[in-house]
């Protein structure tokens, strides 16, 4: 089961400015959350390693169609299975928004509960903000390429069924031990809200528990002493603590009342 992801921002910047800056992939980290590294193998091949909530993830990808000022579409050919586009369109002489869909085959439990909380997809939001930020605090571009790729081909938006090759990575990058926790936490939070919403939902159906849940025991409740007698039956033989003296917890306790200021409770010990 795949997810897409469709979003879009607009930048206080020319079309061609906010394109250019997107051309350097291998800048990407710096407005991406997720992305630790991209690296460049040629106008066309990139290579991916990313981390979103724990989960390491590495990929190859190619870019389809590329159009200068227009778009930037890619597919994964190894590695985690994704595909997408980026699209630049102008809303006046010094503004873009600039419109980005993705779509993702999430791999595993970690990535499956992941996906239904919609990590992703905030990640993707908060990204977009990002690259907000950074061009618009630069005031320019940090490189550009004008190239073009399949300029007239026009894939569309390509999805994860042009990711030709890319079967997942299965495991093979690792999973953090942070995702281990994040994903038990995950799960936990999805079973607990889901008992909650059962045991809700059981309510007005009676006390009748599912098979294979334990019905809790019956207390018995002892009726307790009242606390100012004190009782004799339920002494312990006193230990000697090395270094220390003490007489009999017993010696000299009668039943009911005692002398006016003694307490019951302490003993008369003394260091030696």
């Amino acid at each position: 089961m795949t997810t897409k992801v469709e979003k879009s921002i607009q930048v206080d910047v020319p079309v061609n400015q906010a394109y250019n800056q997107w051309t350097q992939f291998e800048d990407f980290p710096h407005f991406m959350g997720g992305v630790k590294e991209v690296r460049q193998l040629d106008d066309r091949r990139l290579h991916w390693v990313a981390e979103i909530a724990g989960v390491r993830r590495e990929w190859d990808a190619s870019v389809l169609e590329q159009e200068p000022d227009r778009k930037v579409a890619w597919a994964a050919t190894s590695g985690a299975t994704n595909a997408g586009a980026v699209r630049f369109e102008a809303a006046g002489p010094s503004s873009t928004i600039v419109y980005l869909t993705l779509e993702y085959e999430p791999e595993g439990v970690v990535e499956q509960v992941g996906d239904k909380l919609g990590i992703v997809e905030r990640q993707v939001n908060s990204d977009l903000e990002r690259f907000k930020r950074l061009i618009e605090d630069e005031g320019y571009a940090t490189g550009a390429w004008r190239g073009s790729i399949n300029e007239d081909l026009d894939v569309g938006t390509p999805g994860v069924g042009d990711a030709v090759g890319s079967h997942g990575d299965s495991g093979k990058a690792g999973v953090s031990g942070k995702a281990v926790a994040a994903g038990v936490a995950a799960v936990a939070g999805v079973a607990a809200a889901g008992a909650a919403a059962a045991a809700s939902s059981r309510g007005s159906e009676g006390t009748q528990q599912p098979e294979g849940v334990r019905q809790p025991q019956e207390v018995t409740v002892v009726e307790q002493p009242s606390p100012d007698v004190v009782r004799d039956d339920a002494l312990t033989e006193e230990s000697n603590p090395a270094g220390y003296t003490a007489p009999s917890s017993t010696e000299g306790v009668e039943k009911g009342v005692r002398n006016s200021g003694d307490d019951p409770m302490i003993g008369g010990g003394s260091r030696s």
